[in-house]
């Protein structure tokens, strides 16, 4: 165990803030900074007889307010949040913009957890608040599951969790970093009895040793195209009001309409995530959240467009394989949601908090999970869209190896300027063009939507969406440095 004055300090701000945080952090060293007048003198000396070092301010803090903390603090602080008031969100006060000095504090606490290679993504602050989570109750996941109009996949997870708190636009990036180490620390559930309902029919199996569980459906009648909805339940487990834990799985069929099938990667294309260096991701991830995160120039845009078609209505499917881990879905889901790009399928990846962090290969998952895809649609032509910075390139073209007759189109951003990289490229662009179909390195979403409706891929139309899109994320950019 470190020293107080090693470990990040709470900062405690209303009387229920103090009985929900002492009932569960280890007391031994911890910092704990407190309003006046929330605990009794009596309190104050049990904790510090358990070894917690209590300092009262001298000055109380408004929780709505949480105005001037660093000079209260001055460093960086776990700090409860202030109840919300009913109605539209309040604007931030100073406080929730993380100053400079915090932000580069916070890179430090980070970076003093990499050893070597990335292989730990935790503190001692870090062990404390995974206590915040102990207590919790039986979670049932669902991802979004797609399937044909005679077979339905889904997938999920069973944890042992308390539930995440939303996050705003207004999240600092300690508070950022807290609610994605909660998501990366959930307790899976192994063994755990699932059933699924969906048109009459019951199935049952059992979670793995990570708490993942899987269902494949086929219906007693042809489907349509849309979402479709599978009751899940766990009928071992019960809420805290007595209930059976219940949620609903959407799965995707594609709609008769449709054309053609997007499978886009996320890391480093639709969004920047700095994936090749995984400390630098770490960051990011800590630092922002879905309403804070911002998509490459254009995609949102160009996206929408595909999915639209060359008719503006042909509903083309989007499927997004990731090599982020499924703890993740849920943000990248409100992401998406967020900024109006088209919802579809996420096939992430199994991994552990520390897995990770590690420069592991991701290749065969993605190939695996692209395979998965068009065996389900056996008919249906894909566009493929990634980037240059790792293996995508390598990998789509080991799809149209396999699959010649599936890839239509190719579409890879461009990260890499290295003349060696670019050379191997070109190698994969003869390659795959001796095939008939073709693949597009593309500075921008412009000039690949640009070279969609030169194709017919998407209606011309939509070029100028795509560059007002460009031009609006171009400002951000400006209006932010």
């Amino acid at each position: 165990m470190s020293t107080a004055s090693d470990d990040m300090p709470f900062l405690i701000l209303t009387r229920a803030g103090f009985d929900d945080l002492v009932a569960r952090i280890e007391q031994p060293g911890a910092v704990l900074m407190l309003n006046p007048g929330i605990a009794s003198d009596t309190e104050l000396a049990r904790l510090r007889e358990a070894g917690a070092n209590v300092h009262v301010l001298s000055s109380p803090i408004d929780p709505a307010q949480q105005a001037n903390l660093d000079a209260v603090l001055g460093r960086p602080a776990w700090v409860e949040h202030g109840a919300a008031a009913p109605g539209p969100s309040a604007p931030p006060a100073e406080a929730e913009h993380v100053p400079e000095e915090r932000s580069r504090a916070l890179h430090r606490r980070l970076a003093g957890a990499v050893g070597g290679v990335v292989g730990t993504f935790a503190t001692h602050a870090f062990r404390r608040l995974s206590r915040l989570g102990q207590g919790g109750q039986m979670m049932l996941l669902p991802y979004f599951g797609f399937g044909n109009t005679g077979k339905l996949w889904i997938k999920g997870r069973v944890l042992d969790e308390v539930d995440f708190r939303e996050q705003t636009q207004h999240d600092s990036s300690w508070h950022n970093l807290v609610a994605l180490y909660r998501r990366l620390e959930s307790d899976e559930v192994a063994g755990a009895r699932v059933v699924a309902r969906f048109q009459g029919q019951v199935l049952e199996t059992q979670t793995d040793r990570g708490g993942y569980f899987s269902f494949e459906i086929v219906p007693a009648a042809p489907l349509s195209g849309g979402w479709h909805e599978v009751e899940l339940e766990l009928p071992d487990s019960a809420t805290r009001d007595g209930q059976t834990v219940r949620a609903v799985a959407q799965a995707s069929v594609p709609a008769a309409t449709a054309r053609f099938g997007i499978i886009s990667d996320i890391d480093d294309t639709v969004l920047w995530t700095n994936v090749t260096n995984k400390l630098n991701m770490a960051l990011m991830l800590a630092r922002s959240n879905a309403h804070t995160r911002k998509p490459f120039k254009g995609v949102a845009a160009f996206y929408r467009a595909l999915s639209a078609g060359a008719s503006g209505q042909d509903e083309n499917p989007m499927f997004y394989v990731s090599s982020s881990p499924w703890h993740l879905f849920g943000p990248l889901v409100d992401f998406l949601r967020l900024q109006g790009i088209p919802l579809g399928p996420l096939m992430l990846r199994e991994l552990s908090p520390s897995q990770m962090l590690k420069l592991t290969s991701h290749g065969s998952h993605k190939l695996d999970k692209i395979e998965q895809i068009l065996g389900y649609y056996p008919d249906m032509q894909f566009v493929l869209i990634g980037d240059s910075g790792e293996q995508d390139p390598e990998i789509y073209t080991e799809v149209v190896r396999r699959h010649p007759k599936a890839v239509r189109m190719i579409y890879i951003r461009n990260v890499n300027p290295d003349p060696a990289r670019i050379d191997a490229l070109d190698r994969l662009i003869a390659e795959v063009s001796a095939t008939g179909a073709q693949l597009i390195l593309a500075p921008d979403s412009v000039f690949a939507a640009s070279h969609a409706a030169a194709e017919g891929l998407i209606h011309v139309d939509r070029l100028a969406d795509v560059r007002s899109d460009k031009r609006e994320d171009d400002k951000l950019i400006t209006t932010k440095a």
